[in-house]
C-alpha cells in the first residue's frame, strides 16, 4: 500500500452515453469541475472520458463543440450500440486507458458533488482488499431520499432479490445519516462504481450475455469469489436521475431484471443450490406475473414470463459457471442475506435497519 500511496494514480472517470445529448449537457459539466484541477485526489490525476455507444442523437456533436481541443474531457467512439456490458467492456479496454490503476464507471444521468472521489480514492488506495467502491446515491428528484437503483450499498437475499441499505422494494428511506458509515456491501451500482483496473482486467469485466441490468452485481460476486471486498463509501455522495436508458415503468427493464437475475444465479451458486433456488422461484415469480395480470399490466406479465423463457432457451448455453471454477471463495455471510427479503418485508420490515 505504501507504493501505491507514493506512485501517482491515475483514475479515469468513464460516462457511458447513447442518445443523452440531454443528459451530457446537464450534468457533464459538472463532473469536469468537481473531478479534476483542485477538486481531484491529492497525488492523483484524473481524466475524464466519454464512451459513446454509436448515438443517433447530437450527443458526439455537442463533446466536439463543448470540449473538442481543451484537452477535459476524452472520447471515445464506439462503432455501434453495445449495451451497458459491451460498451464498457470495450471502452475499458481502449488504447487511451492503458497504465490507469483505477476505473470509475459513471451514469451520464448522474450529478455529482465537489470533491466526490477523494474519499473514495482514500478508501481503496488506504486498503488493498477492497476491489471496488460506490458512493452514497440520493435522488436527484427528491435530494433528501436515497435514490432506488444503489441507494447506499446493495445486497442479496437467500433467493437471489436484491435490496439496498435504504431502499428495500419500493419503499425507499430519506437520507437522515442512518447509514454514514463505511461498511462491507454485496453489490456496487453500475451508476457510480469505482473499480480496480487491474481486477476489472483481470476479471474480464462486465459479462456480456447480460447487455445490461444486473451485470454489475454478478460483477461484484466475482469479485468477493476472488477474495476482495465491496464496499460503501457515505461520506462521497451523488444525485442520480435513474431511468435514463429504461424507465422503470418499462416491460422491457421487467423483462431484463428478470432473466438477468436468473442468469447470475446460475453462474454463481452451485448446481444443487440453485436446482432449490430456482424451484422458489420460478412459483414466487408466477406470484408476480400473476398480480399484474390481475392489475391488468399484461405486459409486465408478459416479461416475467419471457424472461424466464429465454433464460433457459436462450441466455443460459452462453453462460459460464464461475461457481464451478476451482479456488473461489466464497463471499462474507455479513454481506449475503441469509433469510428472504420479501418475507421481512411482507411481515412490515421495510427499511434496511429492521431487515437486518
Amino acid at each position: 500500500m505504501e507504493q501505491e500511496r507514493s506512485k501517482v494514480l491515475r483514475l479515469a472517470v468513464v460516462i457511458l452515453n447513447w442518445n443523452g445529448e440531454g443528459f451530457l449537457q446537464r450534468f457533464l459539466p459538472g463532473v469536469v469541475e468537481c473531478s479534476t484541477g483542485g477538486h481531484a485526489p491529492a497525488g492523483c490525476e484524473v481524466r475524464v472520458v466519454v464512451a459513446d455507444n454509436a448515438s443517433t442523437d447530437g450527443s458526439v456533436r455537442w463533446l466536439e463543440d463543448a470540449y473538442g481541443g481543451d484537452g477535459r474531457v476524452s472520447v471515445i467512439a464506439l462503432d455501434r450500440n453495445y449495451g451497458f456490458t459491451g460498451g464498457y467492456n470495450r471502452a475499458l479496454a481502449h488504447d487511451s486507458l492503458a497504465g490507469f490503476d483505477y476505473f470509475l464507471l459513471l451514469n451520464s444521468d448522474v450529478e455529482v458533488t465537489p470533491a466526490w472521489l477523494v474519499p473514495l480514492v482514500a478508501l481503496m488506495s488506504g486498503d488493498g482488499t477492497v476491489g471496488a467502491a460506490m458512493p452514497k446515491v440520493r435522488s436527484y428528484g427528491r435530494t433528501d431520499y436515497f435514490e432506488y437503483a444503489g441507494a447506499c450499498g446493495g445486497f442479496i437475499d437467500a433467493l437471489g432479490y436484491p435490496f439496498c441499505r435504504g431502499r428495500i422494494f419500493g419503499t425507499v428511506e430519506k437520507d437522515e445519516g442512518q447509514y454514514d458509515t463505511v461498511r462491507d456491501i454485496f453489490w456496487a451500482t453500475g451508476a457510480a462504481m469505482l473499480v480496480r483496473a487491474g481486477l476489472w482486467r483481470q476479471l474480464g469485466g462486465l459479462d456480456e450475455t447480460f447487455f445490461a441490468h444486473m451485470e454489475e452485481i454478478d460483477f461484484c460476486w466475482r469479485l468477493h469469489r476472488e477474495g476482495y471486498r465491496v464496499a460503501v463509501c457515505p461520506a462521497s455522495t451523488v444525485y442520480h436521475v435513474g431511468g435514463g436508458a429504461l424507465p422503470a415503468t418499462s416491460p422491457r427493464k421487467t423483462y431484463l431484471n428478470f432473466r438477468n437475475n436468473l442468469a447470475m444465479l446460475y453462474k454463481n451458486l452451485s448446481r444443487g443450490a440453485f436446482a432449490g433456488v430456482y424451484f422458489v422461484r420460478f412459483w414466487a415469480d408466477g406470484l408476480q406475473a400473476a398480480a399484474y395480470l390481475l392489475t391488468r399490466k399484461t405486459s409486465f406479465a408478459g416479461a416475467v414470463v419471457r424472461g424466464h423463457r429465454d433464460f433457459w432457451f436462450r441466455m443460459r448455453k452462453r453462460l459460464v459457471r464461475d461457481s464451478e471454477r476451482e479456488g473461489y471463495a466464497r463471499p462474507a455471510k455479513n454481506v449475503m442475506y441469509r433469510g428472504s427479503v420479501v418475507l421481512r418485508y411482507l411481515s412490515g420490515r421495510r427499511t434496511f435497519g429492521k431487515m437486518m
